[in-house]
């Protein structure tokens, strides 16, 4: 695959970037280096090697399962400057 200006503009509309064109000569050689890097990978001999559904075989030891603690209405109410019966007081932030 060619690295050129049609592909940096392709790539610029896709993720809607605007790259300085000062920049655009270091985008084609990062992704030259990093197509170059997949290519070699594609060359390895993996027919030996079973393919992997997790990075280790250790087991994942996962922590049990915890309700937190939650404060109810009246509690939370208690802490705030400004209540009006049932909800929190604040000062009005938009204008009609």
């Amino acid at each position: 695959m060619e690295i050129d200006d049609a592909l940096i503009d392709n790539l610029e509309r896709l993720c809607r970037l605007r790259f300085a064109a000062a920049d655009r000569e270091a985008i084609k050689q990062d992704l030259s280096r990093m197509l170059a890097l997949v290519d070699r990978i594609a060359q390895l001999d993996t027919s030996g090697v079973d393919p992997l559904i997790h990075l280790t075989l250790e087991d994942s030891h996962y922590r049990p399962a915890q309700v937190p603690q939650y404060l109810d209405r009246a509690d939370a109410l208690l802490n705030a400057p400004h209540a009006d019966s049932d909800y929190f007081r604040v000062p009005r932030f938009v204008d009609k």
